[in-house]
């Protein structure tokens, strides 16, 4: 196993630039392939699965125990970045996987579809292209509040900016 600059599990507020696009990816092709086979407790599990790595920490995601536990000490640590954005991302997606669990339960089944192939469309093109809209929309915001965020963090930027080692 290749050495880590930063633990996955510890240093939250850094990430892996690669652990994003597993998770998106993720998320992007079960949301597709639930429209497409018309089974819509998949939305619900997904939402659920964001909600409880975003509440409870990395550990609670399956993707992200994927990624650390199997690809990275295969393939290397990737690119150390702020967490933030893609964690505001995940947050969108229970936003809208969320409500789109509830409409097909109310059988409100197009609208619910709608913002599933949305979730889909978005997550799918982050993954593949690494351009991520709800990261974008945090930078965004950030940049509007006065927010620095850590583009390219190495292990000595992490320290020196207090963001190493944050429990959670």
């Amino acid at each position: 196993m290749k050495q880590r600059s930063v633990d996955p599990y510890r240093d939250l507020n850094v990430i892996d630039a690669h652990a994003p696009r597993v998770m998106q990816g993720t998320i992007g092709v079960l949301a597709l392939i639930a429209f497409l086979i018309g089974w819509w407790p998949v939305l619900a599990v997904l939402a659920a699965q964001l909600a409880l790595g975003l509440t409870f920490g990395r550990r609670w995601c399956v993707p992200c125990l994927f990624y650390f536990e199997v690809i990275q000490p295969r393939l290397g640590e990737g690119p150390i970045e702020d967490s933030r954005p893609p964690r505001f991302a995940n947050m969108i997606g229970v936003a809208v996987l969320g409500p789109a669990s509830a409409l097909h339960a109310f059988g409100y089944h197009t609208f619910g579809w709608g913002l599933a192939v949305l979730v889909a469309g978005l997550a799918l093109l982050s993954a593949t292209t690494g351009f991520c809209v709800g990261c974008q929309v945090y930078r965004l915001l950030a940049r509007f509040r006065g927010i620095e965020l850590c583009e390219t963090c190495s292990p000595a930027s992490v320290a020196s900016r207090g963001l190493s080692r944050q429990e959670g």
